[in-house]
């Protein structure tokens, strides 16, 4: 009798902590599907505002020989992180290789400043300024933040899965402690 009884008294702390655990993973998965959302909602508000197209199939602004893992995108609207990240890396990039010689912001701005009355010099820093803040807000917002987003919704998914798992071995060892009775 003695060994029911402890039986069932474990059996009833492992079931309270699975219930716990189980509570704890739906939180958990629902802030992390509330991340996922808001951060992915966001971005596409935020780039759709922006109104950032692709060229249209065809035109000689996205050359397949020049832009070739742009022409899926061709014609279309930035709207998501791997669209930013395509646009920035392989559209603004590729633009901006080819201004100064590939010469960065940072020095072409200092040949600038070396320079105050070369108006070319002066032009490429600001083309490549613009440029690179373009592409590093592409990158470093959208991008960034629709991953981030994406991993949230992964970690949700884990945690509705390993709640849906702890379910089980709850409702396991409550038959299982109806049986010690």
């Amino acid at each position: 009798m003695a060994k029911k009884s402890k039986r069932k008294t474990i059996d009833g702390v492992l079931i309270s902590l699975g219930i716990v655990a189980t509570v704890s993973l739906l939180i958990l998965g629902s802030l992390a599907y509330w991340a996922y959302n808001f951060t992915t909602t966001n971005v596409k508000s935020q780039l759709v505002s922006q109104k950032i197209y692709f060229p249209p199939k065809g035109s000689p602004e996205l050359s397949p020989s020049e832009f070739p893992g742009l022409q899926q995108y061709a014609g279309e609207q930035v709207v998501n992180g791997p669209m930013a990240k395509a646009y920035a890396d392989e559209f603004i990039g590729k633009h901006l290789s080819e201004v100064a010689g590939g010469q960065t912001y940072s020095q072409v701005s200092a040949e600038s400043i070396a320079n105050p009355n070369n108006q070319q010099l002066k032009g490429e820093a600001q083309t490549l300024f613009q440029g690179e803040t373009l592409r590093g807000l592409l990158l470093g917002d959208a991008y960034a933040f629709w991953t981030v987003g994406n991993i949230a919704r992964i970690f949700a998914v884990v945690c509705f899965v390993a709640a849906a798992v702890m379910v089980v071995l709850v409702l396991m060892g409550l038959g299982h402690i109806s049986m010690i009775s």
